[in-house]
């Protein structure tokens, strides 16, 4: 009798993870929510400092800001204590125990970023109070608020990634598209946070390609190593290229004004980030050569696609940036037309020239020796987080 009851209770069991991994859970949904709710309101709040200025701390961008941190941290929050102290036994069988608690792992990474991303908060409004308003994006506050969104970032990967390792075949594509669109998201804000050395003035420069290759092969060859998707990481940065681009072209039809002097530039509506990086042909770089090198020593396959990302990323950019400086790329397709409201006429100039970053032609095959170092290494940390993440299973 006891085995028939056990035998009966292990069959409900099964049945309940069946009809739980066959459906996407409310929590997934909330990590994309919160992930664009940031995304979409830090590039706002770029612009917003560009074109408008900062009037209050209670600007719609600030709040999609917040929005993002508070879904992140609430959502994560009951996912936790609900497994905690639930009757939901599946949910604890899926969880990690840390301090006491139950949950998946992705919620404690995600409740731990939404709470440093309310922290920035009060000190973001301090810091402009105390030393007026600022446009860098990397400032003490910033770096807080920076480190929490991707903290939120990164903790939303993990829990969609480990139900879609626990998902059944019929829902796992779908929630395999949910992780390639957070993982999206999360590049945009890293292309965002590292936009102030990937301009069109450093396209000449070493400095780009040495920054573009400790960013980005790591977040591309991790999200596609997890994915399993052949072209993963293209598509992504694909999409990437699309929706900055949008941006670009619709952000423009926004009205706005300077509030905060001195306005050098009048303006009359919100000025949008400079035209994306061509990052797809890198990614597909790196998509190309790690299929065509698999099973190969893992630094093999590292030093073969990131010298390839490197190599691609130089042919494609540095056209590109001859382009954007030249005077055909004055026009609302290219956005080489747009100026915040502090810049000075007499500097638009410095828009259409390169930097000049490195004096000596020694200094920039050092910059570029050390960028290919650099994307070597990185697109090696992406194969290992990549690895890990398709393991992960709570």
């Amino acid at each position: 009798m006891a085995e028939l009851t056990l035998t009966v209770a292990s069959f409900h069991l099964r049945e309940q993870t069946q009809a739980k991994t066959q459906t996407i859970a409310w929590y997934v949904w909330c990590s994309a929510v919160a992930v664009t709710a940031t995304t979409v309101g830090i590039y706002w709040d770029i612009s917003w400092h560009m074109s408008i200025g900062r009037d209050t701390f209670w600007t719609p961008a600030h709040l999609a800001i917040h929005f993002g941190a508070i879904v992140a941290g609430i959502s994560s929050a009951y996912l936790i204590l609900s497994t905690t102290f639930g009757k939901d036994i599946t949910r604890r069988a899926s969880s990690v125990k840390m301090w006491g608690f139950w949950g998946p792992l992705g919620a404690f990474v995600s409740l731990w970023g939404g709470l440093t991303m309310l922290t920035s908060a009060p000190f973001d409004n301090w810091w402009h109070n105390s030393f007026g308003l600022d446009v860098q994006i990397i400032s003490p506050p910033h770096s807080v608020l920076i480190l929490g969104i991707f903290t939120v970032g990164l903790g939303g990967l993990i829990l969609i990634v480990g139900e879609m390792n626990r998902a059944r075949e019929e829902v796992r594509g779908k929630l395999n598209w949910v992780f390639l669109y957070a993982g999206c998201m999360l590049t945009i804000l890293l292309l965002m946070m590292i936009s102030q050395y990937t301009d069109q003035t450093r396209m000449h420069s070493a400095i780009f390609y040495r920054v573009a290759g400790l960013a980005m092969p790591p977040v591309l060859v991790g999200i596609a190593r997890a994915s399993g998707y052949r072209w993963a990481a293209t598509k992504v940065a694909t999409v990437c290229f699309a929706l900055c681009v949008a941006a670009l072209w619709l952000v423009p039809l926004v009205p706005a004004q300077p509030k905060l002097g001195p306005v050098y530039t009048p303006l009359t509506h919100l000025i949008p980030l400079g035209f994306p990086v061509l990052l797809f042909a890198g990614a597909a770089a790196l998509d190309y050569l790690l299929d065509r090198m698999t099973g190969k020593n893992k630094w093999l396959q590292a030093a073969v696609a990131g010298a390839g990302f490197v190599v691609v990323m130089v042919a494609v950019q540095w056209p590109t940036g001859s382009f954007l400086v030249s005077r055909f790329a004055d026009n609302r397709i290219f956005g080489m037309t747009y100026f915040p409201y502090g810049m000075p006429p007499s500097m638009y100039h410095h828009a259409h020239e390169f930097a000049a970053d490195e004096t000596m032609r020694l200094q920039f095959w050092l910059g570029m020796g050390y960028a290919l170092m650099a994307a070597i290494l990185t697109t090696r940390v992406g194969l290992a987080w990549g690895n890990w993440m398709r393991r992960v299973k709570r």
